[in-house]
């Protein structure tokens, strides 16, 4: 494929690149408070011994003990949803590709045929429903004609000598960038409690599909590795400590 045509696609990428983070580490930041140097013991011992105490934890909203993990998730996703992912900040640390250093590739975000079109009601008040089979074609006829034409515009520019950061400015929000997102167990369930629309939520939210799907995969990595933390976040409304 001439890697200077454009590429679209309707879903996004998480990868689960480092990690160190278990059920573990929160019962032995827990039991420091009591037990001391004790609380090393912890580090060897079956957390399912101790479902009991994380379940504990998270009801009365200890937050602390859930922080002392990390884990770092390359991401690509649209643009726009960056600009909504990095306005968490506390406990969370990114570093993204950059438009100024290297030449941005063409891959451009178009709604798959499951995604809701149709916005209906007030802010703060609106569902989204399905959206019909012609007004699919409208968008997906329409970006691609909006994305082949800005990119064009880019590769004119950079032919001609124009710097990579002037030349980006054409591109828009629906452009696929990259990251690494590093963060701890506590940072990522206020993720999401707010990224993610759930029946069980104590708290509704109301997210962007885009960013909901990498929430998501984020969610399905994150409880593989605390998989007794991550039942106590769900079983106690999904909400962080």
């Amino acid at each position: 494929m001439d890697p200077s045509q454009p590429r679209f696609l309707d879903d996004v990428t998480v990868e689960l690149v480092k990690h160190s983070a278990s059920d573990s580490d929160v019962l032995w930041a827990a039991r420091v408070s009591t037990a001391g140097e004790q609380s090393l013991e912890e580090l060897h011992r079956d957390p399912e011994r101790s479902k009991g105490l994380i379940n504990f934890l998270m009801r009365d909203r200890h937050g602390s003990p859930f922080e002392h993990n990390s884990m770092t998730f390359f991401v690509s996703a649209p643009i726009f949803v960056f600009r909504e992912f990095h306005r968490h900040r506390v406990g969370w640390s990114y570093n993204e590709e950059s438009g100024r250093y290297r030449e941005l590739q063409p891959n451009f975000y178009i709604p798959g045929t499951e995604r809701k079109l149709i916005q209906e009601g007030r802010p703060g008040k609106y569902v989204f429903v399905e959206g019909s089979e012609e007004q699919h074609k409208l968008v997906s006829e329409a970006m691609e004609a909006a994305y082949r034409q800005s990119y064009a515009a880019y590769q004119e520019m950079l032919e001609a000598g124009i710097a990579r950061e002037v030349a980006r400015a054409v591109l828009p929000v629906g452009l696929f960038s990259s990251m690494y997102a590093t963060c701890n167990a506590r940072s990522l369930m206020h993720f999401l409690s707010l990224r993610t629309k759930n029946e069980q939520a104590k708290v509704p939210s109301f997210p962007q599909r885009e960013i909901e799907m990498v929430a998501e995969k984020m969610e399905a990595a994150w409880a593989g590795l605390m998989p007794i933390t991550h039942a106590a976040f769900v079983a106690n409304g999904r909400a962080a400590p």
